[in-house]
């Protein structure tokens, strides 16, 4: 088949391919477990490299399957690579983005590169943590890494990550986050991979390892443990081409917006619908695109130095939805792609609306003192297509807030004109002139659809802690009583407001769990004559011709789903009246269990649980719950983990527990416990 018709996209394996595992050796003789699918050929090939802390032998494998090989049989080495101390790695895993981590990627690239079936060229690529680290060894800039591909990242790991939003801490993942990647790290080796001594690795992992929380927590401004990965405190390291990809539903979209407007490397971006998935696995909410005929095109530019015309793509292609009502999963959104030759586009034009006129011409104050409770309704912070992860309608939360309204079409500018929708893309701007009677506080300002039947839709949300008003790495308390104008950027979208809706700016202060509380409840005032919205509206109707092949993928892992391990529900708010409790119970649905074709029976249980009582900010408390088992006929590894955060006036308070035991033999052989620890941590309030 000639190597045009491969261009092209055709579906059809054009090699047949080899798979293997390796071992990569590292400097200080630490030992790297690979997976290579590779095409089988004669010659030396580009190789492209997913370097994760997931486990290929089991968790990603499913993921894995549909990708490493179809990459191989159109003439590429794909390799799968656990990071240190992950999965059947070598070594011991200190820390998410280490010093560590990126020094032995740097060397496995290294060895990509050397290796007598390479040509020398490689590219990486990942989603979430592999898109991270791509992002960031771009920025080491080693010289075999010609192209990334990096999709749901950030290069921001302070501002846009899990761990802080608008310098505020994210009660949501802070905490059970970093409870998930204790309960990941946590985990055994595979017995087929090290040998008859896994036991005692297990065990020397376990007593390595220590939560993260408490780290993250140490560093409540923006300082060199963030700075450190973060590729946008010097975007002209990178010199690799970059796709950087992005959903509307993912929290790390704005990303792709610095990205393509930053870099100085050959960039590319697309922002889909899509939440924080890969967009060719089908998953809610749709459409998905032929991605991976996508990034075929990306690598056969930039590896091997073909013109096929992907510089003459738009610089950004990107979704804008339509107006639906409010659901917790759309299969598919309704909507057209666009596409901007530069970012910032020519076809974007700023559109102020005070403040003032959004609340129909009425002047003075407007004073902002949410209930503790106000966020339930936020949806989760990392959506992953299941049935309850997007925001509900709004008019709850609406009504916890103080609201500016617009009617679509009218403007203190002139409208779009008379039954025009009003088409935003890009990050929407609220200036708050805002007077507080606390030091700390928050703000948080949200942009919903309205509809005439007054269902809300969130379109997007953005967070000020205001003592970062004047930069995350400080910490500036407010001056109490004492009116200041603070910028709010929210989350970058795209979406078209129909005639006939109301645009609304929603303001609250507070927003649990996704912001955790500052100590006392803060009292803010707006003088909304002061205060305006900037709105980023899209001038081109139409398409601009942008098109993507449909989704395909290898033949996937033939993995059997296990029933659930209990009939909770999903995703459920209750309330005790008598107490003011307001309590959150959420099934993160990360996969559940399974069965692998290997044998392998992977269980895996968890629940995340927020508390919070109105009134009382310190009554705020997040718990994250894991058991994990794996086992085969011939050995057994079974572990559960909790972690616990809350807060008092001056300190974070953070519990974190595990207990691991393994059975190494048949089920006739007796069980021994490898690990029972606690760890409690006390971490002073600085900012947050």
């Amino acid at each position: 088949m000639s190597g045009d018709q491969r261009l092209l996209g055709d579906p059809r394996l054009l090699h047949e391919i080899d798979v293997r595992d390796e071992w990569v050796p590292l400097p200080d003789g630490t030992r790297l477990h690979a997976r290579v699918w590779a095409p089988r050929v004669e010659h030396p090939v580009p190789v492209l490299l997913e370097y994760l802390p997931y486990r290929l032998d089991d968790w990603t494998a499913p993921r894995d399957s549909e990708r490493h090989p179809w990459y191989a049989a159109r003439g590429y080495a794909s390799v799968r690579v656990d990071i240190r101390g992950t999965g059947s790695s070598d070594g011991l895993f200190d820390d998410e983005y280490s010093e560590q981590e990126l020094a032995d990627g740097i060397a496995l690239i290294e060895w990509l590169a050397a290796q007598p079936w390479s040509t020398g060229a490689v590219g990486a690529f990942g989603i979430s943590w592999g898109g991270f680290n791509a992002l960031q060894l771009a920025g080491r800039a080693p010289a075999a890494l010609k192209a990334i591909v990096t999709v749901c990242s950030t290069d921001d790991r302070y501002d846009n990550d899990v761990h802080y939003m608008g310098g505020a801490v994210l009660g949501i993942d802070m905490a059970a986050w970093g409870g998930t990647m204790f309960a990941f790290n946590s985990r055994p080796p595979r017995p087929e991979v090290v040998g008859a001594d896994w036991v005692a690795r297990w065990r020397e992992r376990l007593e390595h390892n220590r939560p993260m929380t408490p780290v993250w927590l140490s560093h409540q401004e923006r300082d060199d443990y963030w700075r450190h990965g973060s590729v946008c405190e010097d975007y002209s390291s990178i010199t690799a081409a970059v796709l950087a990809v992005g959903g509307w539903a993912d929290p790390y979209r704005d990303a792709v917006l610095r990205l393509v407007s930053e870099l100085d490397a050959p960039v590319k971006g697309i922002i889909g619908p899509w939440s924080h998935q890969y967009p060719d696995r089908g998953l809610a909410p749709g459409p998905g695109i032929g991605f991976l005929q996508e990034t075929l095109r990306w690598w056969d530019r930039w590896l091997l130095d073909e013109p096929n015309g992907v510089d003459d793509e738009p610089a950004l292609r990107a979704w804008i939805n339509d107006s639906e009502p409010p659901a917790t999963y759309y299969a598919e959104r309704t909507g057209r792609w666009v596409g901007a030759e530069s970012w910032p586009s020519t076809a974007t034009r700023a559109r102020v609306e005070p403040l003032e006129l959004l609340t129909g011409g009425e002047h003075g104050p407007v004073v902002v003192r949410s209930p503790q409770s106000t966020g339930l309704d936020a949806g989760r912070f990392f959506p992953f297509g299941n049935a309850t992860d997007l925001p509900p309608d709004q008019r709850a939360e609406d009504g916890r807030s103080v609201c500016f309204d617009l009617d679509v079409g009218a403007s203190s500018e002139g409208g779009n004109g008379a039954g025009a929708p009003l088409d935003v893309l890009g990050v929407v701007v609220v200036d708050l002139a805002i007077t507080s009677d606390r030091p700390d506080a928050n703000v948080i300002v949200r942009l919903c659809d309205v509809a005439p039947d007054g269902s809300s839709t969130l379109v997007t949300r953005g967070v000020l802690n205001l003592n970062k008003r004047n930069g995350r790495h400080r910490d500036d308390p407010m001056e109490v009583r004492v009116e200041q104008t603070v910028r709010v950027p929210l989350v970058s979208t795209g979406h078209s407001f129909p005639a006939g809706h109301r645009l609304r700016i929603a303001v609250s202060s507070a927003y649990w769990p996704w912001i955790w509380p500052h100590s006392d409840e803060a009292t803010l005032t707006i003088d909304p004559q002061r205060s305006a919205v900037t709105l980023p509206v899209w001038t081109r109707a139409g398409d601009d011709g942008v098109r993507f092949d449909e989704p395909t993928r290898a033949t996937p892992l033939a993995v059997r789903a296990l029933p659930p391990a209990s009939d909770l529900p999903q995703r459920s708010v209750t309330h005790d009246v008598g107490t003011g409790e307001w309590v959150l119970d959420v099934d993160p649905g990360y996969g559940g269990g399974r069965e692998y074709p290997d044998g392998l029976v992977f269980t895996e249980d968890s629940r995340e649980t927020y508390r919070i009582v109105d009134g009382d900010p310190l009554s705020a408390s997040a718990e994250s719950r894991w058991a994990i088992g794996l086992e085969k006929p011939d050995w057994r590894a079974w572990l559960e983990t909790t972690s616990h955060v809350s807060a008092t006036h001056d300190d974070f308070v953070i519990v974190n527990t595990v207990r691991a035991w393994a059975r190494d033999g048949g089920p006739s052989t007796e069980a021994v416990l490898v690990a029972d620890r606690r760890f409690e941590d006390v971490v002073p309030r600085t900012s947050a």
